[in-house]
This record gives structure tokens, sequence and C-alpha cells, in this order.
């Protein structure tokens, strides 16, 4: 009993001395956290985790707790752990595509984010990896700060669209217009750059879209001719139905849409950008009356699609088509996601089909397998169990 006593005791202060040696987190708001990195002039590092994650487990107890690393991130950041699937956790996920486990954020006091990085580290290394992000921030400043006082060091500006694209598109997109503005004419293009000018780059109006232009014999090295061409038409093609929108009657003006983009890319291809972007467009404005027209002509032949996104206008049909006709042919497209394998969602949307399509024995025998497969992946069965219940009347 001495001796299990005497081994308690030891476990209790090895673990209280890792805490003491190790970084020392902050659980404030992560408002709290910005405004104290703003007045201390420190980074915000957030080390964003999930509690079923075993690296990121690995991380806390051989990492986190060494006295190196706690030295240095306790000098040196405001740090944090947040769990992402938990309270402002997921909008933090939300707002800096937070998609796997761990990730590494480090803020600026203005919330910018100034690097990202993932997976388990080695000690060593992920001291270092740190040593270099506070250093490349050394000069002090916003990232919006320091590009509004015409910083436009090509390393400076790739390193803004890289942090940016996703948590604050328009900021990365002047910097990338800068970034391409200022690059030397007889200066090769790398696979990079070209990822980067494609994913800036919406419409015909940008100011890089010339540059575009002018770099295809040098972009087509990277990808396909034709991927090149496609995506050079996709963005002339909105464009076009930019003004064929009758935004007073909430309708796509087709004939007008047809007569400058047939021309352009042929009937075939401004026939199909033309009802993606109306499936779209009636979605976004719940003109629903209208989808339904364009979803059952554009999916007639069901097999041309991926089953997602014929599910997805099953979906849309389930909650806002009352036509039976209609309903049997999204039946159809739910039933083809179903035999692909059985999800909690496409067994739901099936079920709600058969149920608006007073077929409640199917209803009642999906909406039980939605149910279930909710409940063994740790889903929200509430759908499910309404739709049940609804059946039950």
């Amino acid at each position: 009993m001495k001796n299990l006593v005497t081994t308690f005791f030891i476990l209790i202060f090895s673990f209280t001395f890792a805490q003491e040696e190790g970084i020392k987190f902050d659980q404030s708001s992560f408002k709290d956290l910005l405004a104290k990195a703003k007045k201390e002039k420190k980074l915000v590092f957030i080390d964003a985790y999930a509690v079923w994650c075993g690296p990121c487990k690995m991380m806390d107890r051989n990492v986190f707790t060494q006295k190196s690393v706690g030295d240095y991130f306790n000098k040196s950041f405001i740090s944090s752990r947040i769990d992402m699937e938990k309270g402002e956790g997921r909008e933090i996920a939300q707002k800096f595509s937070v998609r796997s486990y761990p990730t590494y954020l480090f803020l600026n006091g203005d919330g910018e984010m100034v690097s990202q990085n993932y997976g388990y580290m080695e000690p060593g290394l992920f001291l270092s990896m740190a040593q270099d992000v506070n250093a490349g921030n050394s000069k002090g400043g916003s990232l919006k700060d320091r590009f509004a006082k015409g910083e436009s060091s090509p390393e400076f500006l790739m390193n803004i669209m890289k942090l940016n694209s996703t948590s604050d598109f328009d900021f990365a997109k002047k910097a990338s217009e800068k970034y391409f503005a200022k690059k030397k004419t007889n200066e090769p293009l790398t696979k990079e750059e070209a990822g980067f000018l494609f994913f800036f780059i919406k419409s015909s109006k940008d100011a890089n879209f010339k540059y575009l232009v002018d770099k295809k014999s040098e972009i087509i090295q990277f990808l396909p001719e034709e991927s090149y061409n496609e995506y050079k038409n996709q963005i002339l093609l909105a464009d076009i139905m930019e003004t064929a929108i009758d935004t007073k009657n909430n309708r796509v003006d087709d004939a007008k849409f047809m007569a400058t983009a047939e021309p352009l890319v042929g009937k075939e291809v401004a026939t199909k950008k033309l009802n993606q972007i109306k499936l779209g467009f009636y979605e976004q404005n719940a003109n629903y009356a209208e989808y339904e027209k364009v979803a059952l002509e554009y999916y007639k032949n069901s097999d041309l699609f991926e089953a997602n996104e014929t599910l997805k206008a099953a979906w849309i049909f389930a909650e806002h088509v009352k036509d039976k006709t209609s309903l049997k042919k999204a039946a159809e497209w739910a039933e083809k996601s179903v035999m692909r394998g059985e999800t909690a969602e496409n067994t739901y949307i099936l079920a709600k089909i058969y149920f608006m399509m007073d077929n409640k024995n199917l209803a009642k025998s999906f909406a039980e397998m939605s149910n279930s497969l909710a409940k063994q992946t740790g889903k929200d069965a509430a759908l499910s169990e309404e739709l049940l219940n609804q059946i039950k009347k």
C-alpha cells in the first residue's frame, strides 16, 4: 500500500511538473486572446484539435510538455488549445478552413492568419517551425498594414496568398494582382503560380485575366489545353450570365444568354452552362418552380451525372416539390445514391420522397435505416426521428 501511495504521488508530481515546464495554454475567449496578443505585441498560437484525434493526444503528451518548447512558446506567443468541434471552435474551424487535426494556427492581434501548419511533429521540428513563424513576423504590423504601406516583395505577396486564400479571399486576391503585375514578362511561370492565377480569377474583368490569356503557352505545360480552354470559357460564360439575369422578375433570360454564349463556345457547352447557372440561381432565390423544370430537363439521363449531384437535386425536390411525377424522378436520383452506398443522409432523403409520394411502407423502412445509420456513426438522427413520427400519424 505504501508503495502504491508513493507511486501515485510521483505520477501526480510528474504531471504537475510537466505542466509547469510545458506550454501554458490560455483558455480565454478567442476575442480576449486576440486582445492580449495585440496588447503584448505577440502572435496567438492555437492548437486546433479534436478529442478523438490520436496525433493531437501525442502532441499534448510528448511535445507541449517539453521544457524547451514551453520556454519558447510562453515567451513568444499567447497560446491556446481549442476543440474545433465545440463552442466557438466551430466558427474558428470554418473561418480558417481547419479540416485536419492537429492544425497549428498562428494569428496576429487583428485575427489575421500568419501561418498554418499541420500534423504530428517531433519537439525539435515543432520548435523550429514556431521560430520560423515568429522570425517572419518580426517586422511588426499586420499583413494588411504592411501591404497598405507598400510592402510588395514577391515573397511577401506570395505569403499573403497562401495564408489568406480561404480566410480573406478579397485581400489575398489583391495581393495576387499586385504579384502578377510585378512579375517580369520574360520570367517563367511556375506550377504554383499558375495554381494561384486560376484560383483568384473569377471574371474576365479581373486584373489577372489578361495575364492568364497571355501566358497560355506556359500554363498548358501544367495542364491539358482542353482544361485551360474550358476554364477560360467558364469565366467568359459567367460574365455573360450576369447580363442575362432578370433580377426584377427573378428569372434567367435563356435567349439573351444563348445569343452571346453559343457563338463563343458552341450550343452544347453553352446549354450545359446555362442549365448549371439556372439551377444555382433558382435555388439561391428560392424559385423552386423554375428549379423543378430545369432539374427535370438537365438530369433527364441521371447516369451522366455524379450521384452526389443528383442527390442534392433530390433533396431540394423532397423539401419543395409536390408533383408526384416529379417526385418519382427524384426518387430515382436518391435510389442511385443509396445503391452506391447507404448513408444516414441519402436514406433519409429517399424516405422523405417516398413519404411525399404517400408510400408510407417504403418511407418507414428507409427512415428507420437512416435513423440506425445516424446513431451508428454518431450523427444527428433528429430528422429521421421526426419523419418516423409523421409516418406514424
